[in-house]
Formats: structure tokens, C-alpha cells, sequence
């Protein structure tokens, strides 16, 4: 296949330009995060500390939450113990680990501005550690609940898209390109709007060059996602991707880029997702299986661990 016959528009890219795909790394990762390292800024100047809390996993935000919390006890705990066994007043143990022991629950206590008065603190010094410990605590607890509201309160899809891209019977004697998604959560997502980009690498001149293409969509909009929503493609003599074969998939490190722009009825506010397939991800010759029947009452069930369920078709 002659990749250099298929017409491109130059403008609907992804700000990648025309840089070439190597190693089978598209712009856009599985996840919809960009796959772009950015380097040449100073360490402070690409601290984002707020960005990174809040977009980050529940599981990597509550170990830096403890990690933090805990960092903190123990140095304060340190400070109480290096000022002498005299600094803390109540205490019962009698050992250093002990003594350590009750200035670390001391420093838990007065952190979170609990202070259950059986440990209080003696001299100037200790005083004043204990005064600097809690309005730390004040400002930082008061961060971490922000952080939390904000976690909370973002408005995000979670869109589950089939593991596969197939090439499908489509039509009478066609084929299509087909993909599947659906809505993962029980919130209500109207106004539907996506668009694909095929991409491709191409010998011009000598040089490879990334090209792209907006896929032509049997239906680029739905008013509400109800149930799965089937995304196809069809192949037909206007498709850049009519004649394609495997090999040719391969050979161009194609890619295709998933842009999907949706109302969220529960923020009401638009979010967006994204994901990408690469020819690695392609299946030819198969046939997605249903995600849905209806249980005994006639209500619709949509089974979402079937999404990436397909047959392969005997050629």
C-alpha cells in the first residue's frame, strides 16, 4: 500500500506536528494522559504541588497524606526528646523508646489540636515547639481537607472503553472499524461528541513524517448514553484506511486517537476523555458480543465486564 495516495489534513493533529511515532509511543497514552516529557525548566519552575495532589491516584494521595503526617510526628517527637526527658510533664515511660513513644503521641495530639491533657509540655522551649507544632497542624489539615474537596468536587468521566479496536463486518460486503464504550458510573452523561484522528508515519521526500486523518464516523454525536455506545467507522471507498492490510498497520506505527467531549447532568459542566489504540490493539475479522439483555421484570441490564467480549469469525 502506497501511504503516500492518502489524503491528510495537516491541521487536524494533536500539536504533535508532524514528528514521526517511534517505538509504537502515541501521543496520547491508554489512559488519555499526554505522552510528552518535558524538560529545559528549572526543579521549582515544574513544581505544580496542587496539580499533582489532586490528579493524582487515591492510593499514591493517602501514602503521601500518612507519609506526611507520620514525617511529621517523628520529627517533632525528635525535637521533644532532644530537649530532655524534663520537656514533656505526665509522661510514663522510663526508657528512651518509651520516652520517645509518649512525645510522638504528645506531638499526635497537639498536631490535630486534640490535646488530651495527661502529657503537657514544660519550659520555654518545649512551649514553644508545641506552639509551632500546632499551627503547622491547623495549616496543614486545613490544606488536606481543600485537597480533598477538590478531589472530590472535580467533575471527571469515567468512560470504560473495549481493550480492542476490531475490523468488523459492517453493511452489505463492507467492513468497518469498530470500537466500544461505556458509562462506568450511575450518573447521567448527554450530549455526546466525539472524534477520532487516524495517524500514521509516511516517507516524504526521505524523511518520515507523522500524518493525520479525522475518521468519517457512522454517528459522531448521541443525546444521551444510556447503555454501550458502538463507535464504527465505515470502510468504504472514501476511508483512508481502504486497502490497508496488517502489515501496512504496522509498517506506519498507526495510531488512533479517541476524543470524546461530554456533558456531565450531575456537575452540569463539560468534561472530556480520552484513550488511544495503536495497530497493536487492532483485531481483524471479529464481532463485538452483546453487552446487555433484560432481566425478568423486562429492564435492560448492561453487563459492563463484557465490553471487550468479541468473536472472531471463521474466513
Amino acid at each position: 500500500m502506497n501511504l503516500n495516495t492518502r489524503k491528510v489534513n495537516p491541521e487536524d493533529d494533536l500539536g504533535f506536528g508532524n514528528q514521526p511515532v517511534i517505538k509504537s509511543q502515541p501521543v496520547i497514552n491508554k489512559d488519555g494522559s499526554i505522552n510528552v516529557k518535558r524538560t529545559g525548566l528549572p526543579f521549582f519552575d515544574r513544581m505544580n504541588s496542587y496539580q499533582t495532589l489532586i490528579n493524582m491516584s487515591w492510593t499514591k494521595f493517602w501514602i503521601v497524606v500518612l507519609s506526611g503526617y507520620m514525617i511529621a510526628n517523628i520529627t517533632f517527637a525528635c525535637i521533644y526528646v532532644a530537649l530532655g526527658t524534663d520537656s514533656l510533664d505526665g509522661k510514663s515511660g522510663t526508657t528512651l523508646f518509651d520516652h520517645f513513644m509518649d512525645a510522638f503521641f504528645f506531638s499526635a495530639q497537639t498536631i490535630s489540636t486534640v490535646g488530651y491533657g495527661h502529657i503537657s509540655p514544660q519550659g520555654m522551649a518545649a512551649n514553644c515547639v508545641a506552639a509551632m507544632e500546632s499551627m503547622i497542624g491547623l495549616l496543614a489539615f486545613a490544606l488536606a481537607t481543600g485537597l480533598l474537596y477538590g478531589r472530590f468536587s472535580k467533575p471527571t468521566a469515567k468512560i470504560k472503553y473495549s481493550e480492542n479496536i476490531l475490523i468488523a463486518p459492517y453493511g452489505e460486503k463492507r467492513r468497518g472499524l469498530m470500537f466500544r464504550l461505556a458509562n462506568a458510573r450511575h450518573n447521567v452523561l448527554i450530549d455526546l461528541h466525539i472524534e477520532v484522528l487516524f495517524s500514521y508515519n509516511e516517507e516524504v521526500n526521505g524523511k518520515t513524517e507523522r500524518k493525520f486523518y479525522p475518521l468519517v464516523l457512522e454517528r459522531k454525536a448521541v443525546s444521551i448514553l444510556s447503555i454501550n455506545w458502538t463507535v464504527v467507522h465505515p470502510i468504504d471507498d472514501d476511508s483512508p484506511l481502504k486497502g490497508f492490510t496488517q502489515e501496512d498497520f504496522e509498517k506506519a506505527q498507526v495510531v488512533f486517537s479517541v476524543l470524546l467531549r461530554i456533558f456531565d447532568d450531575t456537575f452540569s459542566q463539560t468534561i472530556h476523555s480520552r484513550t488511544t489504540y495503536t495497530y497493536k490493539d487492532m483485531v481483524w475479522d471479529a464481532k463485538f458480543k452483546p453487552t446487555f439483555d433484560r432481566d425478568q421484570d423486562g429492564r435492560v441490564v448492561l453487563h459492563l465486564d463484557k465490553i471487550n467480549d468479541f468473536d472472531v469469525l471463521s474466513r
